[in-house]
């Protein structure tokens, strides 16, 4: 069965399916899902800094139900998905300096990754998909991927969540203001808003906005403290944000990775 926007599932229609969240699942239950080849979807994320209308831990939240959408929707279209708990801290020293940020060194990172794949293979999955949802930790993953496959013997693939559906043309059409997701913008606090409001400071909302351009959006680039590109702590403009954009972008990340996985396409 393929995926595509017409056919993939409503969110509200699957709240029998099956628990999909590792933490919530008992250990026989766990063993079965090896057995049954269940790929293993690991959010990676960060805790830190998301302007002065959102919650610090925005990347790891999004992330995580990102994951769980992506493994339902697999689930349904007979493709097993367990998603294994988020990791919350990441690579976030340029949104130190407005406080309400953990970082970690790149040596901890890298470590703390590898092992959380390894325990994964232990646990006799073979199959890991790291989805990342936090911009720091690109780089890093990019090269470490090449070294976890090469040290477990494994085919560990990876993806930061909101380029595959911009890859595919899905986020540009639901947001006003922006093409793609930029931080604490119109589309992660629409997700926000969606997901958790009581976590977004409506009051706040009016000051939520900041340059557009990327990080790397010059050719010779150095290092650069998100304090020297934006005073908000905002990368993009979060005033219209609403819960429907919201819903939109998480079905549409979750469309976009699980048709991918579901064609095999990383293992391909």
């Amino acid at each position: 069965m393929s995926i595509t926007a017409e056919s993939a599932p409503n969110m509200e229609a699957m709240q029998d399916a099956p628990v999909v969240e590792w933490a919530k699942m008992t250990a026989p239950a766990l063993v079965d899902a090896a057995r049954d080849d269940a790929i293993v979807l690991l959010p990676v994320a960060s805790t830190e800094q998301h302007g002065p209308h959102l919650a610090t831990g925005c990347d790891a939240l999004l992330g995580a139900e990102v994951c769980r959408r992506t493994a339902l929707t697999l689930t349904q279209a007979g493709t097993r998905a367990i998603v294994a708990p988020a990791v919350w801290m990441g690579l976030a020293e340029h949104h130190v300096a407005f406080g309400g940020t953990f970082t970690l060194a790149l040596a901890t990172w890298n470590a703390l990754v590898r092992d959380l794949c390894r325990s994964i293979l232990r646990a006799s999955f073979k199959r890991i998909v790291i989805v990342n949802a936090h911009g720091g930790n690109i780089a890093a993953l990019q090269a470490l991927s090449e070294e976890l496959t090469r040290e477990l013997e494994a085919p560990i693939a990876y993806c930061t969540y909101p380029q595959v559906a911009e890859a595919d043309g899905l986020i540009a059409p639901i947001l006003e203001d922006q093409d793609n997701l930029k931080h604490a913008c119109e589309a992660e606090t629409s997700m926000m808003m969606a997901l958790v409001p009581d976590l977004v400071d409506g009051a706040r909302l009016s000051e939520a906005y900041g340059p557009m351009e990327t990080m790397l959006s010059k050719p010779l680039n150095r290092w650069r403290s998100f304090a020297e590109m934006t005073e908000s702590g905002v990368r993009g403009d979060a005033r219209r944000a609403s819960a429907e954009k919201g819903e939109r972008l998480f079905d549409a990340c979750a469309q976009a990775i699980a048709s991918r996985l579901q064609g095999g396409e990383p293992w391909r």
